[in-house]
């Protein structure tokens, strides 16, 4: 019994670590000095990071980059749940 009790709390550890160590677009908005970005310069930052994270992705079933019509779909799909 207190194996299986440790074994969870083990587990639930794990996965609550995983979770909070995932970094986001807004977490990285942050400027050279520290500070958060604001305004255009971090509407343009997370403008960027959305692409350049959901780029990679844009592939097909059998494993060719996505172009065209498809591309500029999955793209917007991707951008607006990353």
């Amino acid at each position: 019994m207190m194996k299986r009790i440790f074994l969870a709390a083990i587990v639930a550890t794990f996965a609550a670590g995983s979770a909070f160590a995932e970094d986001t677009c807004e977490s990285k908005a942050v400027g050279k000095d520290g500070k958060p970005l604001a305004g255009a310069a971090k509407t343009s930052f997370l403008k960027k990071c959305k692409a350049d994270a959901c780029a990679p992705k844009a592939v097909s079933a059998d494993g060719k980059p996505l172009a065209g019509a498809a591309k500029n779909s999955f793209m917007k799909k991707c951008e607006v749940g990353a």
